[in-house]
């Protein structure tokens, strides 16, 4: 059985293919955007660019590869793993 690791959106690694989880179910400040605008648990997404200075992430997600910026703070939000490690 693999070691899986659990990262926030945030901290995930620029350029590397991941897959949504879960999210952080414990702070009831999650904004709904999140879900409204597709990033649910399954998800592929990758993390295209960060801007300097902890900047919004610019993240490609999904089958059609949509694109979004999403501020540091709601990237806390969502609960990623690796695609190497993910559970297929």
């Amino acid at each position: 059985m693999k070691d899986i690791q659990l990262h926030t959106l945030s901290s995930f690694p620029k350029n590397k293919i991941g897959k949504i989880v879960d999210y952080d179910n414990d702070n009831l400040n999650m904004p709904t955007k999140i879900i409204e605008m597709g990033l649910l648990p399954e998800t592929l997404f990758k993390i295209l660019y960060q801007a300097p200075f902890n900047g919004p992430l610019y993240v490609e997600f999904g089958d059609e590869k949509s694109r979004i910026a999403l501020r540091k703070e709601e990237g806390d939000f969502i609960i990623v793993e690796d695609l190497i490690n993910a559970g297929k």
